[in-house]
């Protein structure tokens, strides 16, 4: 006898226990009508996906694997469907009323679960992917195919099929930052946002998925997008999860922390304290995420008040002295952050990381052969606590600050050398002492190579130091000895450049003009055409330059007979 070689079709099987149930069954059933008028809703809605897909996708609705073992699942429930209608035909109920009720209430959560899991397929372009059959896709296109598959088995399915789904796509996040790139693009974000309800296993996998997401700077803009529910998902972590997920939330954070408004939430939810506890007794990493997260939010001036109740400077100072060398340089950079504007508030901020043994911990942390990048939060603290006062800036000196400052001046790290050269402002408003100790250790000649320096920054830093250091007038002297200075410094008055703080220039300037070889050199550079350009845009200083750069003229004329 020969075998029949037609194929089951799951469609077809599905949609005639539908039409069963919609057509004869469920018109006759006697008990709980109510909830089998729901159950009729999402059974016809369950009835036009699957006609949706029978008829587009007639191949690869019953091939793809998601599709199969969502066609399964339906049909079970389907089966189960039937029999709960004929229990609940009868006017006396042979399994009591309360365990119908509960039956009938469970199939209706499953259907409503097979309806949206059909809704996602469909639109998760997986059936058509599969239709169009592919041979050999790009290496690009294969990822981007993968990625699309996986976002999709983490929103239907089984708990344990999601697990596994999860598990697949952090390899895959793993492998490259471009794999980030292409799943954030196929939408991966919300997806893991929503997952973050999730039980405590698969949410520690959440967290990871989304760590491992902040880290790549395109997808940065895409998790800020999710606003205040990632933000809150994250922080509960932070108060009741795992070693592992508080490492992993404080990784995220690093990336929500950067805007104001987040900032702002975070320390309106208690995030600082709970941050701060991390930094006591974290793991390694977590200490240094943790502190990561705080010097983000220490930039923020609206939020240094909780800051300062939380005694964090404490806090921060130990963990600055033990750490390990990520946690240390973040730490430093908090304190540097914290202390970083003029108020009264802060004022008994920096006394207060002095008081607490702040300058003797920043001396170990320079000294202690960290990298040259790792030096620039130092070097930036140094120039916070030297703008405090006199007395702090007279400490740093007396403390050796002058000669680490000047020794990273000319360094090749761009960012060091230009917060060095702040420093040495800082330093040297206050303190005459500082200004002769810097140009007798040779400074003056290392920031005029910095007037010519590629970027605004260290043009602008450099001036600025070289504004200060010319008060004194060994440094004049020196200054006036290297035939690039005057020039160099004529060429920031430019109103071209863009960026750049005149004032610094109009203000080192103006310290050499009462020199007749200088006044010379800046005339001929063309200072005068742009210090009155300057007047006109009102920058302090430039009308008594230009007014000095006249007169110079003027004498000029009547120097000889």
């Amino acid at each position: 006898m020969k075998e029949s070689s037609a194929e089951p079709d799951p469609i077809r099987d599905s949609l005639h226990l539908l039409c069963t149930l919609l057509d004869s069954e469920i018109p006759t059933v006697t008990n709980f009508k109510g909830k089998w008028s729901l159950a009729r809703v999402k059974l016809t809605l369950l009835q036009t996906h699957l006609t949706d897909f029978s008829a587009e996708f007639p191949n690869a609705s019953t091939s793809n694997p998601l599709s199969l073992h969502l066609l399964d699942s339906i049909s079970r429930t389907l089966h189960h469907a039937l029999s709960l209608a004929r229990t609940c035909q009868p006017h006396q109920l042979p399994n009591g009323k309360l365990k119908t009720q509960s039956d009938l209430d469970s199939l209706l959560a499953t259907l409503h679960r097979h309806v949206t899991d059909c809704d996602i397929l469909f639109r998760s372009g997986l059936l058509l992917e599969n239709n169009n059959n592919l041979s050999t896709p790009s290496k690009r296109e294969a990822t981007r195919s993968a990625s699309r598959n996986l976002i999709t088995r983490l929103q239907i399915g089984s708990p344990e099929s999601k697990s596994t789904a999860m598990d697949s796509l952090l390899g895959l996040l793993h492998e490259d930052d471009k794999n980030v790139t292409i799943a954030v693009a196929q939408g991966v974000v919300p997806v893991l946002v929503r997952l973050l309800d999730s039980p405590s296993e698969m949410k520690e996998k959440t967290v990871a998925a989304i760590s491992r997401v902040s880290t790549v700077e395109t997808a940065k803009n895409v998790l800020l997008a999710e606003g205040l529910l990632l933000l809150n998902h994250l922080l509960r972590v932070l108060d009741s999860g795992s070693a592992f997920a508080i490492e992993k939330a404080c990784i995220a954070l690093q990336a929500l922390s950067l805007t104001k408004d987040n900032a702002r939430a975070i320390g309106s939810r208690g995030g600082i304290s709970s941050l701060l506890e991390i930094c006591q007794a974290g793991t390694p990493g977590a200490q240094a995420s943790a502190a990561a997260v705080l010097k983000n939010l220490a930039a923020f001036s609206e939020i240094r008040d909780n800051f300062a109740e939380e005694n964090a400077v404490v806090v921060l100072l130990a963990l600055a002295s033990s750490g390990t060398a990520s946690a240390r340089e973040n730490a430093v950079g908090c304190l540097s952050n914290l202390i970083s504007e003029d108020s009264e508030g802060l004022s008994n901020l920096r006394v207060s990381v002095v008081k607490e043994g702040g300058v003797e911990c920043l001396k170990n942390y320079w000294d202690s052969g960290v990298p040259l990048a790792s030096l620039e939060v130092a070097v930036d603290m140094v120039r916070h606590l030297a703008a405090c006062s006199g007395a702090i800036g007279e400490v740093l000196v007396t403390e050796g600050f002058v000669q680490r400052v000047v020794a990273v001046l000319s360094c090749e790290v761009l960012a060091v050398r230009v917060s060095a050269a702040r420093a040495v402002h800082a330093l040297g408003m206050n303190s005459n002492k500082a200004r002769k100790e810097m140009g007798e250790l040779g400074c003056v000649s290392g920031l005029i190579k910095m007037l010519d320096g590629k970027g605004v920054e260290e043009k602008e830093g450099s001036a600025m130091a070289l504004s200060v250091l010319l008060m004194h007038p060994a440094n004049r002297k020196v200054f006036r000895k290297d035939e690039r200075g005057v020039v160099s410094a004529v060429h920031l008055l430019n109103p071209s450049l863009q960026g750049l703080d005149k004032k610094y220039p109009v203000s080192l300037l103006a310290s050499l003009v009462h020199s007749k070889s200088c006044r010379k050199q800046m005339v001929a550079a063309g200072a005068s055409v742009y210090t009155q350009k300057l007047v006109e845009m009102d920058v302090p200083g430039a009308k008594k330059l230009a007014e000095s750069l006249g007169r110079g003229k003027i004498w000029g004329v009547f120097a000889r007979p």
